[in-house]
């Protein structure tokens, strides 16, 4: 498939998501950006225009960042950072924003669910006391 195929698509699903999605100051929207080597997760109130708390595979905060990349079991380590960053700032619900990454699971051969990066760090969360 061509490049500029795929970046249309993309954009199309993030404007999809994007139109039924906003974020207020009682419920910000939790931003998820998936590049080719890292994972960036924002929580923004979007009344204001204000990023609240923001956790990514680059912060310094993070032990071990240098061995984090764009993948399943760092997407459950930043979602559970994330949280964390989240419930320190007071921030209990969100609205999720998946941008334009697809969140899917499927069932592995062995009947054990099998989780995208997306889906991952979105369980993760869920499981470290945020609600979507």
């Amino acid at each position: 498939m061509r490049v500029e195929i795929k970046h249309e698509r993309a954009q199309k699903r993030r404007w999809r998501v994007r139109k039924k999605i906003f974020g207020t100051a009682e419920r910000p929207r939790m931003s998820v950006c998936f590049t080719n080597k890292n994972i960036y997760v924002q929580f923004i109130d979007d009344t204001r225009g204000v990023t609240l708390a923001a956790v990514s595979t680059l912060s310094r905060s993070i032990p071990d960042r240098d061995q984090l990349s764009a993948n399943v079991r760092s997407a459950r380590i930043i979602g559970r950072l994330a949280a964390e960053a989240a419930l320190a700032k007071g921030i209990k619900k969100v609205v999720f924003d998946r941008g334009p990454a697809r969140y899917h699971w499927s069932m592995g051969k062995d009947g054990q669910p099998v989780y995208g990066k997306v889906a991952a760090l979105a369980m993760a969360a869920r499981e470290a006391g945020l609600e979507f």
